[in-house]
């Protein structure tokens, strides 16, 4: 294998896991807690951010930082403080880049939107919304604590003090029309243009959606229907300037979120938190690292070893092909072969059903050229489904 530079960028994610309220169709690792132990699992993000970074570090070499996410859970729970120390200790442990994007999700309350100067004052640069619905009643349904007078009210508010906003928007809800989401994507565009997260509804393991689908309490929009919404969805971010450069993802030209693409270029990633994952290169080698789920078991672990690791396993590179593919070919941009060799150390036609491509291309679902696979317009579209039999 091509091993990457010592000093190749690499980008840091830390997650906050607790919540006001569980929605009903989240899987993500968030908890619900009467009383949130800020300072414990203040002083716990702190030690094991440390940790990783000193084996890191070689020979007095930091390696370069190139953008901060605070995850979760609802990382504007986090006391400002908390923020800034962890801001302030990246920057003195890495070698942080002069344009280091920081980005915190945050949700449109009314106690957390209040919070939103303190963020910017410890930081932050960039917000990520989770705004989910301009409709009152799809907001009652999906379980979120917010109203969409509060939405707005945060996006504007917002706009007034971060250079860079990002929203999430929950879309192929149940009973919803052409014309609704219409209103609703047009309404939230006009007030914030700038970079754009789609998410189709999904029933996921484990959650309170599940279990009402399963008793027929609640049924989702067809695949057409979701479709539709979709292409609309392209058609009304394009009139804002807005244009898809991953498969739920929308930005105008330059405020791609630089930390995802981290992730979807597969690149490096350091993960703290609870339940938080990574991908580092360790003496030119990959590996997986993942920390312990349960927030007081991590704290507990940190306490006592500065890292609440559970999992740090060297990827082969049949696993490094399979997930560079699953990743990058998300991406517009598409995947370029070279670079995956570099990565990966396989040949990316070594790591998919030949027959699978070359019908993926005569259905005008993929296309190679110059040594770059993409996924077109319509190939995105089914790209879960492509994804799941063309890799091997």
């Amino acid at each position: 294998m091509t091993s990457r530079p010592l000093a190749e960028p690499l980008s840091l994610y830390i997650h906050w896991p607790f919540c006001l309220a569980k929605c009903p169709y989240c899987d993500f690792n968030s908890h619900v807690r009467e009383v949130i132990p800020q300072q414990r699992f203040a002083t716990a993000l702190r030690r094991e951010l440390a940790h990783d970074a000193a084996r890191l570090t070689r020979d007095g070499v930091k390696r370069p930082l190139r953008s901060i996410f605070f995850g979760g859970g609802t990382p504007s729970l986090m006391a400002p403080e908390t923020v800034a120390a962890l801001i302030e200790d990246a920057h003195r442990l890495f070698d942080a880049e002069n344009d280091l994007e920081i980005t915190l999700e945050a949700n449109p309350t009314s106690v957390e939107a209040g919070k939103f100067a303190a963020f910017r004052q410890a930081g932050v640069n960039r917000v990520s919304l989770g705004v989910q619905s301009l409709r009152d009643d799809a907001l009652h349904k999906l379980g979120r604590e917010h109203s969409a007078t509060q939405a707005i009210r945060a996006l504007e508010t917002a706009r007034t003090l971060f250079p860079r906003i990002s929203f999430d928007l929950i879309y192929a809800r149940p009973g919803q029309s052409d014309a609704d989401w219409t209103d609703e994507l047009t309404t939230a565009l006009d007030l914030v243009a700038d970079h754009l997260s789609l998410y189709q509804l999904t029933i996921e393991p484990g959650t309170k959606f599940e279990a009402m689908h399963r008793r027929g309490e609640l049924t989702l929009p067809d695949e057409d229907t979701a479709a539709r919404l979709y292409d609309l969805t392209g058609d009304i971010a394009a009139r804002h300037g807005l244009l898809p450069y991953e498969v739920s993802n929308y930005a105008r030209p330059g405020a791609e979120s630089r930390h995802n693409l981290t992730y979807w270029r597969y690149a490096d990633y350091i993960g703290i938190g609870p339940g938080a994952h990574g991908r580092l290169t360790l003496d030119g080698e990959l590996y997986a690292t993942r920390r312990h789920r349960a927030p007081e078991p991590w704290a507990e672990r940190v306490e006592k070893t500065g890292s609440g690791s559970t999992e740090e396993t060297l990827l082969t590179p049949e696993e490094k092909g399979r997930e560079a593919l699953l990743m990058s070919l998300r991406l517009s941009e598409g995947i370029d072969e070279a670079a995956f060799a570099a990565r990966t150390g396989r040949a990316l036609l070594g790591c998919v059903d030949p027959a699978l491509l070359d019908a993926c291309i005569e259905e005008n679902y993929l296309e190679r050229d110059s040594g770059i696979l993409r996924a077109t317009g319509e190939g995105r579209l089914r790209l879960e489904a492509i994804l799941a039999r063309l890799v091997t």
